[in-house]
């Protein structure tokens, strides 16, 4: 996760940051398309708040219900009322709020019970216990392990989007055949330069100058996912260099 710290500009040079409590405020509510910012508000954060509330020792089911939940409350308009971008990072804020949820709502209301008459939200968590299982059983935090999980869902998130880009560019085979000098885990192994650009039928220098735009295009949009996580710009680099130390404690163990 190394986005240049000299570029805080999208494509066409506008700063783009949306204040996270702006984005809560949508996915809540009534307007048109108020139901899709919900949902993909939903399938975008919900591994790293179930894979912490699994390291706070609870079972499957009750992760699976207790995380549901924590997003029933968080997007109910009162707990809105106490989201402000004093309050920091989005990522900071979500925590700390899932954590009151625990100890608190969920006590207090004796858990969402499955079954019951509450419509919950669209999550699919088909996959989460496989990608539990395959996180580092040791001393890190589970909030380190949030924070790194955090970590993963922007990078995938970044990657989805530049993907998106390329093919509506038409450049779907660009992309995929140089995708791998994107991965920061090493486990992708990348093709040699001549390899890649006999495959789009390109000169060396052609390909590194392809490669070199993807990596920068790349670093633009993880700025840009990460200026929608913290209310002032001049706290990015900040929060990317926590990101990147949380990636590094969990030494490459996490998978998206």
């Amino acid at each position: 996760m190394r986005p240049s710290a000299d570029s805080d500009t999208g494509q066409g040079g506008q700063f783009m940051t949306t204040c996270w409590s702006a984005v809560l405020l949508s996915a809540q509510s009534q307007a048109p398309g108020s139901d899709k910012a919900r949902d993909q508000f939903c399938q975008l954060y919900w591994y790293p708040l179930y894979a912490f509330i699994r390291r706070r020792g609870y079972n499957a089911d009750d992760a699976r219900d207790l995380t549901q939940g924590f997003f029933l409350f968080i997007l109910d308009r009162k707990a809105l009322k106490r989201a402000t971008p004093e309050k920091g990072k989005f990522r900071s804020f979500l925590l700390g709020s899932l954590k009151n949820y625990l100890s608190n709502v969920y006590q207090h209301e004796n858990a969402i019970k499955r079954g019951g008459k509450i419509d919950f939200v669209s999550v699919d968590f088909s996959d989460g216990e496989d990608r539990y299982s395959r996180e580092p059983a040791d001393s890190l935090t589970p909030e380190k392990i949030f924070d790194a999980n955090w970590a993963m869902t922007l990078l995938g998130r970044a990657i989805e989007q530049l993907k998106e880009e390329y093919s509506a560019q038409g450049k779907r085979i660009i992309f995929e055949t140089l995708r791998p000098f994107l991965d920061l885990s090493g486990i992708a192994k990348a093709p040699s330069y001549e390899v890649a650009a006999e495959k789009l039928k390109v000169t060396g220098p052609g390909v590194k100058t392809l490669i070199h735009r993807l990596r920068k295009r790349y670093s633009e949009i993880l700025r840009e996912a990460v200026a929608q996580t913290v209310s002032d710009p001049s706290g990015i680099d900040d929060e990317i260099r926590s990101l990147c130390e949380a990636l590094i404690a969990s030494e490459g163990r996490l998978r998206p």
